[in-house]
């Protein structure tokens, strides 16, 4: 089985957005009348559906993908809270939906109604309500609410932790995801997406978060950002902090995707961070679509990438199939009593 860990529901039909647009502009001007709910017909989300990630996802040899909002449409920095708790909502209840439509190809991911130095009692009661009645299998967590000016504090900090405790007692994982950049010295999908997961390593090599959390679980997304690529660095920097190595310190509870769109960046994850800590991902029709001219690969189609890796069966079945289903232990119990 193949298991996508990282896919967003970039191609929701137009009145989705055409809700937020609203819902941001009576933000703006009180004045202007109540939002209604949004209407979206079962044929319009198959037809957004069918004729872009499932048709991919069959065509490119996978069987399922986590499905969450669009990462860059999450919109954190957003201040007001209610605005925040609706949009999570809605958008939350549209993957539900889709997943619904399409039970053997999608499982759920929620969207969290972060805000900038808000409080986390919005994202742990949207996190139980996805979980616990709509059936999600996990969450995504944007470390910066901000948009790129970075004010909250590291994910490290005590801030976080009723989260972390909602997160372990549902036994669900977050993958590190910011969302849209307002700070221009950031592209959003060229240096903030990267930047975080970056940044986000190094917070938790300086820490001890697993040592109060130690079955939290995180995957950070896009193949870790710099880190495969700086390994030496992060192993030294711990040598010169008095820390662990991060072998030990951190990736027992961290994982990387496959995210990378280039066979020499798979090779070198495969290489540097080893078969137990990769989880396959496309993050297909997200940030880079389009073909490698010198190829004829898309690039987001990873599954070539990884299948070129020199890899055993028994890594290319941890990287494809059993470590999801070990982080995401929702997840396997879902497709357990579906009996895959």
């Amino acid at each position: 089985m193949i298991i996508d860990c990282h896919g967003h529901y970039t191609t929701t039909p137009p009145q989705h957005q055409a809700f937020r647009d609203a819902q941001l502009a009576r933000l703006a001007d009180a004045s202007l009348p109540a939002l209604a709910p949004v209407a979206i017909s079962d044929d319009a989300i198959r037809e957004s559906v069918e004729n872009n990630q499932l048709k991919l996802l069959r065509e490119r040899g996978g069987d399922l993908m986590l499905f969450s909002p669009k990462a860059s449409g999450m919109e954190h920095h957003v201040p007001d809270p209610e605005t925040a708790r609706v949009w999570a909502r809605v958008s939350n209840d549209l993957i539900h939906r889709v997943v619904g439509l399409f039970p053997q190809h999608f499982a759920g991911v929620c969207q969290l109604p972060q805000t900038p130095g808000g409080t986390l009692d919005d994202a742990t009661a949207e996190l139980r309500r996805c979980v616990e009645s709509l059936g999600f299998v996990g969450c995504n967590l944007n470390p910066d609410p901000s948009g790129g000016h970075w004010t909250s504090p590291p994910l490290t900090d005590a801030y976080w932790f009723p989260l972390y405790e909602a997160m372990v007692e549902l036994d669900v994982p977050a993958m590190i995801h910011v969302s849209t950049s307002c700070n221009p010295n950031f592209h959003t999908l060229g240096a903030h997406y990267l930047n975080a997961d970056t940044s986000v390593f190094m917070q938790l090599l300086q820490g001890d978060l697993f040592g109060r959390f130690p079955t939290l679980r995180f995957v950070i997304p896009h193949g870790g950002g710099a880190v495969p690529y700086h390994w030496g660095r992060y192993r030294g920097l711990a040598v010169r902090m008095g820390r662990p190595d991060p072998s030990e310190h951190v990736m027992k509870n961290v994982f990387f995707d496959t995210c990378v769109y280039h066979q020499p960046g798979i090779d070198l994850l495969h290489r540097v961070v080893g078969a137990d800590n990769i989880l396959f991902a496309s993050e297909m029709l997200g940030a880079v679509r389009g073909v490698a001219p010198e190829t004829g690969i898309a690039w987001d189609d990873t599954k070539q990438y990884v299948d070129r890796a020199y890899l055993t069966d028994e890594q290319r079945h941890k990287v494809f199939e059993a470590n999801t289903r070990r982080v995401y232990p929702r997840l396997h119990a879902l497709l357990t009593s579906q009996g895959r």
